[in-house]
């Protein structure tokens, strides 16, 4: 569980505005993207936080990169996917505005 995005999800419903849970997409993230974003605040969760680190226990957990269908994570290959991710949400966002 992530209790940053329950609170903010919950603070949302609480308003009345459910859509300001994800005011920041353009669209929801898919299978994969939720896969790796589970991965992060897991790993996350355990004090990792230097690229490095994240990058050997993504490779340890078998987490597939959602652009390249990679699972050798390597500092680079974290950089380029978040990178890529970032740009195709901020692309949905630009074409789609916020609320997705």
């Amino acid at each position: 569980m992530d209790a940053f995005k329950d609170r903010l999800s919950q603070r949302a419903f609480d308003t009345g505005r459910a859509d300001l849970a994800h005011q920041c997409r353009g669209r929801e993230l898919d299978e994969k993207e939720n896969k790796l974003a589970d991965a992060l605040m897991a790993i996350f969760a355990t004090g990792e936080h230097e690229f490095a680190g994240v990058a050997r226990q993504l490779a340890d957990k078998g987490v597939v990169a959602p652009r390249s269908g990679r699972t050798d994570w390597n500092e680079a290959l974290l950089a380029e996917e978040l990178e890529a991710t970032n740009r195709e949400l901020d692309a949905a966002y630009e074409a789609d505005g916020y609320g997705a």
